[in-house]
Order: structure tokens, then sequence, then C-alpha cells
């Protein structure tokens, strides 16, 4: 029987419907990257990237050359620059100059071509230099929201094969971002907690789509799960956004997520995903944070999407979120 869940975080309705497992919709086949001659991530070949803005670096090695363990570079194909004028244009056809920030954080100077395939000390000094990207740029009041993701694989939109990660710094708050940060911000008030906090709770008290613990932070797939395995790391408390985490909060983070990418290759195999690591809009500092929580979210490009979805933003899940959990805990085996 299919259900038709609300997802409190998001204030949308999702339907979980596993009777679609039987259309040929997945993609069991990873279509392959087309791997260049020379990869300009790897390292050796910094004089292939723009100069580096931030690079976390073994002792005495020089910026723009080996000795880099990440490297973050301006994105040579970049949706929006930061020379470009912090103009808005108001009117019948509104508009903002391109300005922003689009920055390509290289995971590392290995050619992984695969999250899974890091190691965890790999995991630890990736999120640290997103920690000191955020913090940077969150001293440019021009910049009011950001977005960090990951696009691995083919079909999850990635065109390198080598691990990176991206960042867009905009001067305006996306549709669906504002709509999140109002439903939280009103939550808060009418709750005095967190709406996230609820969330985590509730689903550590039910278990049944709990993965894993690691410090305050729990993976679990979501009760109105939007894709089949979608995951979600939060936590109860309040530890910070991704600029203010603490090196101890960093380490149980790193571990957990290398755990869950552990799990998903174990069941998936070789599989495409977009990471995103959630930051509430910049200048919004209400309650004082403690409206939002840091919020990690996987989801697998497993399943193809049609018409429906497209035209009532409404997904429809073909696998149960309770059943994707049993199967990352390795409780279900084919």
């Amino acid at each position: 029987m299919s259900e038709i869940r609300y997802d409190r975080l998001s204030d949308t309705h999702v339907i979980i419907a596993p009777e679609r497992l039987h259309r040929p919709d997945f993609m069991t086949v990873e279509t392959p990257i087309i791997e260049k001659a020379i990869c300009p991530f790897c390292e050796g070949n910094e004089f292939m990237t723009p100069k580096e803005i931030l690079a976390m670096r073994k002792p005495d090695t020089i910026a723009n050359q080996k000795g880099w363990q990440t490297r973050v570079v301006p994105n040579l194909y970049k949706a929006v620059a930061i020379e470009t004028p912090h103009a808005h244009h108001d009117g019948n056809f509104e508009y903002w100059e391109g300005f922003g920030a689009h920055e390509v954080i290289i995971d590392t100077p290995r050619h992984s071509v695969s999250m899974g395939e890091w190691s965890h000390e790999e995991m630890v000094l990736w999120l640290k230099t997103l920690r000191a990207r955020v913090g940077d740029l969150r001293r440019d009041r021009r910049i009011v929201f950001i977005s960090l993701f990951k696009n691995e694989g083919y079909d999850a939109g990635s065109t390198m094969s080598h691990c990176h990660t991206q960042l867009i710094g905009l001067p305006m708050i996306p549709k669906t971002e504002r709509s999140l940060y109002r439903q939280k911000r009103q939550y808060f008030e009418d709750n005095h907690h967190a709406l996230m906090e609820a969330i985590v709770r509730a689903e550590e008290e039910s278990g049944v789509r709990m993965i894993e613990r690691s410090g305050e932070f729990s993976a679990f797939c979501p009760y109105a799960s939007s894709y089949p395995f979608e995951v979600m790391i939060s936590s109860q408390q309040c530890v910070g956004q991704i600029d203010t985490l603490r090196d101890n909060h960093i380490d149980d983070l790193a571990l957990l997520l290398y755990r869950v990418i552990e799990k998903f290759q174990k069941e998936l195999g070789r599989f495409s995903f977009n990471l995103s690591v959630s930051t509430p809009p910049l200048s919004d500092d209400s309650y004082g944070g403690e409206a939002h929580r840091l919020m990690i979210r996987i989801i697998p490009r497993i399943y193809r999407y049609g018409g429906f979805e497209v035209s009532t933003h409404m997904m429809i899940n073909p696998v149960a979120p309770e059943v994707a959990a049993k199967r990352l805990r390795g409780e279900i085996n084919d």
C-alpha cells in the first residue's frame, strides 16, 4: 500500500509507493564520466587551475604548488563572479548583476573518483575547509546565502571524475530556502525549540529509520523521504553551523559521514549522489541561532522521475525509508 506523507521540515507531501519498484525506472548502470588525459585537480597540475583562494597544506609548502591536502579555487566556468558589481535593478524586469562567489573545493590531491575512497582524515580536512570558506565569506556583507554541494557521478550532474565540492554564494535567498527558513523560525516561535531538534528526537525515539550515531550527530532516512535511500544527518542540540563547528564536532561528523558512505557503497555499489550542507541565511541570527541546525543531506540518484514530479513538485518515492534504513543497517540481505 502506498502512503502520502507530510514532510514537516519543508512543508510538502511525498508519496511513498513501493509498488513503483516494479517499473523499470532505476538507473542500475552508472554512466561513466569521460576521463581527461591530464586531470587539472591532481597534485602537480596546479598551473591548470585559477590561483588558489585557500589550501590546507603540509608544513613548508607554498601556494599553488604541491603539498596541499585540500585546495579551493575559483570555478573556471562560474555562474556568478565576485568581481561583478553588486547591483540590483528593480522594475518590470527585475534582476541582479551576476554578483556572487562560485568556488571549487578540490577535496583531495589523490585522483579519487568517489567519496567512499577517502580516509577519515581526508573527511576531517574536507569539513575544516568548508568551515574556513563559509567563515570567510560570512564577513562579506554582500553575500547573504551560501550553497554547499557535491555532485558525485554522471547521473548526479558531475562532469569531473576527481572528487570536488562546489560553493555558490548569492546576494539573495532562493525561494525554497526562504520558505524553509520561515518554516523553521515559525516553528521555533510557536514551540520554543528547533524543528530539526523535534525531528531528530522523534526519529531516535522511533528507531525504525535510524542508521547510526556519532557524538551529537544522528544519521537517518527521513520519514517523508523524497528520494530512495535519502539520508539526513543532523543533531538535537545546537552545535553551530558549518563555519562554527568545534574540532571535536568535526571529528564526530566526519566519522559518521565516513560510515554512512561505507554503508551506501555496500548496499548500492558504485552510485551517483548529490550531497548538500545546509547554511542558514548568513544575516539570520534569530534566537541566537537556536532555530537552525546543521544538516547534511545525501540523495542517491538511482531513480528516474517524470511528468508528475516535474509538474507538481511532489515526489514519488518507491523505496520506503524504513526499508532503506534496514538495508543500510545491514538487516536485510538479498
